[in-house]
C-alpha cells in the first residue's frame, strides 16, 4: 500500500476503502484497487476498483431489497430518509474536508455544497407521503366504472453519479430514486469517490434496510455496460455516464425495456430547485377500473 505524505511528524498510512453492498463493506472481488487523489495531485486513498461481479452482487442485493422498501408506508419512508439527514448534518465537517479534498473547494463553498447537499436530502425526504396526490389522480370517464391512476416504484435503478460534484450532485440523484420507493446501485464519480464513501458510511449506521442503497467506486466506463444491459435493472440514470457511451448505454438499456434518463450535454445544475422530473421518472403509473355498485 502506498504511504501518504507526513502527517504531524509521522508518515500517515493511506486507506483503502471498500464498496457498499447490500448493508456491508466488501472487498471487490477481483480484489483491485485505485488510488484516489485530491486536486492538487496529492494521494488521499484507494478506493475499490469495482467489476463486473460486484454490479451483479449489488444488482441482487437492491433486487431483494425492493419488496421491503417499496411496501414501507410512505411516512416511514420519510423518516427513515429524515434520519439519514441528520446523520449526514452530524458528520458535516467530515463531509467538507471530503468535498475540499476532492474537488479543490474553498471551505466556505464547501461548507455551502454540503449544506445543500443535507438540504435536498430533507427536500426529497419530505415528497415521499405527497408523491401520490401529486401524481396520482382520479379520472372521469363514461360509464358505471370508477378509474384512477396511482404511482408506483420502477424497480431497482442504476445511477451512475455525476463526475463532478461528488456529494450534492450524488444525492440530488440519488434521493429521488428512495423517496419514489425504488432501491439504487450506484456508479459514484470515478475520480472524486470519496464523500460517496462518507455518504455510504452514514447509510450503512442509518435506518435505510441493506441494499436499498449499494455504492459501487471504480470505472464508469467498465462498470455502466454491465447495469444497462442487467435485466433486474429497470431504470438507468445516465447523469455521470462518459459521453463516448452514453448513446450506446441507451441503446443496451432498450435492449430490456429499461426507463432511461439520457445524458445531459453538461452536468447539470445541482443548486437549482430540483423540481418533480426525477420523482416522474421512477414512478410507473398504473391504472384501475372498477365498476361501480348499485
Amino acid at each position: 500500500m502506498s504511504l501518504s505524505p507526513p502527517v504531524d511528524g509521522r508518515l500517515g498510512v493511506a486507506k483503502t476503502f471498500k464498496l457498499y453492498v447490500g448493508g456491508a463493506f466488501p472487498r471487490s472481488e477481483s480484489g483491485r484497487s485505485y488510488p484516489v487523489s485530491d486536486a492538487k495531485g496529492r494521494l488521499l486513498a484507494h478506493a475499490a476498483l469495482a467489476s463486473r461481479k460486484d454490479v451483479r452482487d449489488a444488482v441482487s442485493a437492491a433486487a431483494g431489497a425492493g419488496k421491503g422498501w417499496s411496501g414501507a408506508t410512505a411516512y416511514n419512508k420519510g423518516q427513515v430518509l429524515y434520519r439519514v439527514a441528520e446523520m449526514l448534518q452530524a458528520r458535516r465537517e467530515g463531509l467538507v474536508d471530503d468535498v475540499v479534498a476532492a474537488e479543490g473547494l474553498t471551505r466556505k463553498r464547501a461548507s455551502t455544497q454540503v449544506d445543500a447537499a443535507i438540504d435536498r436530502w430533507v427536500w426529497y425526504a419530505g415528497w415521499t407521503d405527497k408523491i401520490s396526490s401529486v401524481l396520482g389522480s382520479v379520472n372521469p370517464v363514461a360509464g358505471p366504472f370508477v378509474n384512477w391512476s396511482a404511482p408506483e416504484p420502477t424497480g431497482v435503478v442504476g445511477v451512475l453519479a455525476p463526475q463532478g460534484s461528488s456529494l450534492l450532485g450524488l444525492v440530488d440523484v440519488l434521493a429521488p430514486v428512495l423517496a419514489t420507493g425504488c432501491t439504487a446501485v450506484v456508479v459514484a464519480s470515478q475520480e472524486r469517490p470519496l464523500p460517496a464513501v462518507g455518504l455510504s458510511e452514514v447509510l450503512a449506521t442509518s435506518d435505510v434496510p441493506g441494499g436499498v442503497v449499494n455504492i459501487l467506486t471504480g470505472a464508469t466506463a467498465e462498470l455502466a455496460p454491465w447495469l444497462a444491459a442487467h435485466a433486474e435493472v429497470h431504470g438507468l440514470d445516465l447523469a455521470g455516464a462518459p459521453a463516448e457511451l452514453a448513446v450506446e448505454l441507451e441503446r443496451t438499456a432498450a435492449d430490456t425495456v429499461k426507463r432511461v434518463l439520457p445524458r445531459p450535454a453538461t452536468e447539470a445544475d445541482h443548486t437549482r430547485v430540483p423540481g418533480t422530473a426525477r420523482l416522474r421518472a421512477w414512478s410507473e403509473i398504473k391504472t384501475v377500473w372498477h365498476p361501480v355498485g348499485r
